[in-house]
């Protein structure tokens, strides 16, 4: 555990005993005098009562390179630091593997259990893992059924030792669509067993049930949003409030049509990977993404899984060391660039931040409030025209 993290963790216990600073009524915007980070107001999303902060804390990391003691000092910080929102999967940590897979649920289960009243002021989000996908320990089978949802939020509920999720999502749609950096639809592959309706219908009766408040999507694409909203009116059914989705520099696909989509049916983006898994911090532009240079335990040098996604194109980091030298050239960090781009963008709801330390958690809700000239934004289009997306 880094310095800071044991520092930290030594105020774990005080910190979640307080109110949440940073955080005032609607319209208004001022600098936090306590270490919170600049006020800000909480955004509904979709059509349901859930209401957050535009910082959500992912926690992917945690269990696979973060510690479970980091991870709580992680999650007292974040608490204490005014962000009211995490996201988790019953699939988490990543990489995903079978001696991790669930961990990190149980990681922050542990954290509410030693830190009485702070389940209640959080909004707790976690994902149902689609189909397989290669990975026979997440979901046997091809497909997930009505059965298959139902037994993971029941386990996810008691690995989070909690009575309620406050908003359940399907990781990755159930049917067949390019993901994680595919491009095209290809029809000859459809293999879905569990059509939309009957995925609605087990939400339904988690939500009837009580233990799921609101129900959201991931890695989704405009046909999916029309047809579970679509489906939802026309049944009665929970109605999708988010969808969480790859956003960020070098992965703005979601702008390519998606965006007027949830934009016209009220649904909200959460968007991941705003810092490109660390493309976008600028650690990668002088080692590159691997060899005796490259940044020891980083999230893409470390694991070759990763190096082998979107994160380890050439073009993916050409691209990111060109956003990188418009900050530096602008008087920015590479991770203020970024992040103010996400955090200010009409498009998104609420951005996932993942980190490994305290110190990245305070550097990335530190970035919240700057903001981008006219002309910053112009090169970061001018740039995306050359480049495109990458890692979309």
């Amino acid at each position: 555990m880094a310095p800071d993290d044991k520092e930290a963790l030594a105020g774990a216990q005080s910190a979640t005993g307080q109110a949440p600073p940073g955080f005032i009524a609607p319209g208004q915007r001022e600098a936090g005098g306590d270490g919170s980070i600049p006020r800000m107001k909480k955004i509904q999303l979709g059509q349901s009562d859930l209401h957050v902060t535009p910082i959500c804390l992912g926690t992917m990391t945690f269990g696979e390179q973060v510690d479970e003691p980091t991870s709580h000092a992680i999650l007292s910080r974040s608490l204490e630091r005014g962000v009211d929102f995490i996201d988790t999967a019953e699939m988490y940590s990543v990489p995903t593997r079978k001696e991790t897979y669930t961990v990190t649920e149980t990681i922050i289960g542990n954290w509410f259990a030693a830190n009485p009243g702070a389940r209640e002021k959080l909004v707790v989000a976690t994902k149902v893992a689609g189909p397989s996908r290669g990975m026979p320990w997440v979901r046997e089978g091809s497909g997930m059924t009505a059965a298959d949802i139902e037994a993971s939020c029941n386990a996810s509920l008691k690995r989070l030792k909690t009575d309620v999720i406050d908003l359940y999502q399907i990781h990755w749609p159930e049917r067949h669509v390019p993901l994680f950096g595919n491009m095209y639809y290809d029809p000859a592959k459809e293999s879905s067993k569990t059509p939309i309706l009957e995925q609605l219908e087990a939400l339904g009766k988690l939500v009837k049930a009580g233990k799921v408040r609101a129900i959201g999507l991931s890695n989704e694409t405009p046909y999916g949003v029309h047809e579970f909203v679509r489906l939802a009116e026309q049944h009665g059914l929970p109605r999708v409030a988010t969808v969480q989705n790859v956003y960020s520099l070098i992965s703005r696909g979601h702008e390519n049509a998606l965006d007027e989509t949830m934009h016209r049916l009220n649904v909200s983006l959460l968007a991941y990977s705003p810092l490109a898994f660390g493309l976008l911090t600028g650690k990668y532009d002088q080692s590159g993404i691997e060899g005796p240079d490259a940044p020891k335990g980083a999230r893409i040098s470390s694991y070759e899984s990763v190096r082998k996604q979107r994160w380890g194109r050439p073009d993916s980091l050409r691209a990111a060391k060109r956003y990188n030298q418009l900050a530096r050239d602008n008087g920015l960090t590479p991770t203020q660039l970024a992040l103010a781009f996400c955090y200010t963008k009409w498009q998104v709801a609420s951005t996932i931040i993942g980190v490994t330390s305290v110190a990245q958690l305070d550097e990335d809700l530190d970035a919240y409030g700057t903001t981008l000239s006219a002309e910053i934004l112009a090169e970061i289009d001018k740039i995306r025209w050359e480049i495109r997306d990458p890692a979309a």
